[in-house]
């Protein structure tokens, strides 16, 4: 095979005709994916020649609609672009798949401020770490006195 994919008679068209049609033979592919599938084979067959382009980058998923995006931020849970489901936060299960919150929101096209926990939860701890007195000045800090930590 390789002999005949450094062949200049060979079409890179083709090719990828051939193996979208074996593997179609094979594996139910609905319709609406197929131009999808023949693109990805094309992009990576196109890698492999001399002189090829850049592989296809990983972020060239289809990218979620703006739409798409409001509706997946409810307030019991943010909804993944990766499964689907409804989290209260995003940061394990992104880590689970080998992500950053950083690399999902550039890989989705989302905003630096699009939320990793769902609203309610972030309320519910913000009104957890007021009831214990978190971010407020502290006045037993001003009442300390300072101890000089050079006495030998």
């Amino acid at each position: 095979m390789t002999e005949d994919f450094h062949n200049p008679g060979l079409n890179l068209a083709e090719l990828t005709g051939e193996i979208v049609s074996a593997y179609v033979t094979k594996n139910s592919v609905p319709a609406v994916e197929l131009p999808k599938l023949i693109k990805s084979i094309h992009a990576a067959l196109d890698t492999l020649k001399p002189g090829g382009s850049v592989p296809v980058s990983e972020f060239d998923i289809e990218k979620p609609s703006t739409a798409q995006i409001h509706k997946s931020i409810r307030d019991d849970g943010i909804v993944s672009f990766l499964d689907g489901r409804s989290y209260k936060t995003l940061k394990r299960h992104l880590t689970a798949h080998g992500l950053t919150p950083e690399r999902y929101r550039l890989q989705y096209g989302l905003s630096p401020d699009y939320p990793m926990v769902a609203p309610s939860y972030a309320a519910q701890r913000s009104a957890l770490a007021k009831a214990i007195g978190l971010g407020q000045p502290g006045a037993m800090a001003e009442d300390a006195p300072k101890k000089n930590r050079r006495a030998a």
